[in-house]
């Protein structure tokens, strides 16, 4: 799994940063991306980084603030001309469906593919037989949701020199290996998958919030979350602006990393009136004075999500 940030800014776009978008890259997991907010221009950054847009599976949407959503109508009406013919499913709060399909409705776009809107107010809101996606409410100006991406653990690799002793070549007795069934061979003997496979892959768990105060849901959203993603609208010199507002400082941001044991925080979410990397690099020091382990959110760099 890889992040890819498509938009840092916060509220209004700057000529250094976009607004909100990122692109949460599956390329061994399932060969797609999902998208977590789609702000205005998210389409135009799509086209100047690696991603494709036929490539894109879902959408979560955090809130309605149009930072988050403005993008949408675009992208959506755009995704047909780019090969983008497989179902979509969007997630988000009440009122997504709306504003969804009244935009598309009066534009009379047309989409040549399937879209499924999901609107939600938090819990489990999509799970399969490899990733389940949960989610809780933050505390922001409207309703807004953070989301916990959980990888289910997969079974090791396998044993190819073992599997070879056998007799076994590969095919489809090694595909029901790895889907943990036994197989049978001609003499009668049966090859169990804990025979094998290696040690189980501990699944990874990445969380992307929304705009948020800190919170008890921050917490819960992040424990020992291998990344978190958290808005770092100001620095802390303005926490009473971002109680206001409804934001959180950088070192609240890294207050809530140290407090779920993360092993990584991306902030994200900047202000406009840090313009330059000297500005944002007071943004990562605030953070990192609390957890070192902590990075700042650039536009068109892949951060690996790493296993342990």
């Amino acid at each position: 799994m890889e992040l890819l940030f498509l938009g840092t800014n916060a509220g209004v776009p700057s000529l250094q940063r976009n607004v909100t978008a990122i692109a949460l890259r599956l390329l061994e997991e399932r060969r797609s991306f999902w998208l977590f907010d789609c702000g205005e221009a998210t389409q135009h950054q799509i086209l100047k980084s690696p991603l494709k847009l036929s490539k894109l599976e879902k959408i979560f949407i955090t809130h309605l603030h149009g930072d988050h959503i403005f993008g949408l109508p675009g992208l959506l009406a755009s995704r047909s001309n780019q090969g983008g013919k497989s179902p979509l499913t969007i997630y988000g709060p009440l009122g997504i469906k709306k504003f969804i399909e009244t935009t598309m409705n009066l534009s009379q776009s047309r989409m040549d593919y399937v879209l499924d809107i999901v609107e939600h107010d938090g819990g489990m809101i999509f799970e399969d037989e490899t990733f389940a996606v949960y989610s809780e409410m933050l505390e922001h100006r409207i309703q807004c949701y953070g989301y916990r991406v959980i990888e289910k653990d997969r079974n090791g690799s396998l044993n190819l020199p073992l599997l070879q002793s056998y007799g076994l070549k590969p095919g489809p007795d090694y595909g029901k290996i790895k889907r943990g069934e036994s197989i049978v061979l001609e003499n009668g003997q049966v090859i169990r998958p804990e025979d094998v496979l290696g040690a189980p892959k501990k699944g990874l768990i990445v969380t992307i919030l929304g705009d948020t105060r800190p919170c008890p849901s921050v917490i819960n959203l992040a424990k020992h979350a291998d990344v978190l993603v958290h808005e770092a609208t100001f620095l802390n010199e303005m926490v009473d602006t971002a109680y206001e507002y409804y934001h959180s400082t950088a070192l609240q941001a890294a207050t809530a990393g140290r407090q779920a044991e993360v092993k990584h925080l991306i902030l994200t979410h900047f202000s406009s009136r840090y313009k330059d990397m000297e500005q944002l690099d007071k943004v990562l020091a605030e953070a990192q004075s609390v957890f070192p382990n902590t990075s700042l959110a650039e536009e068109f760099i892949i951060y690996p999500i790493e296993r342990s």
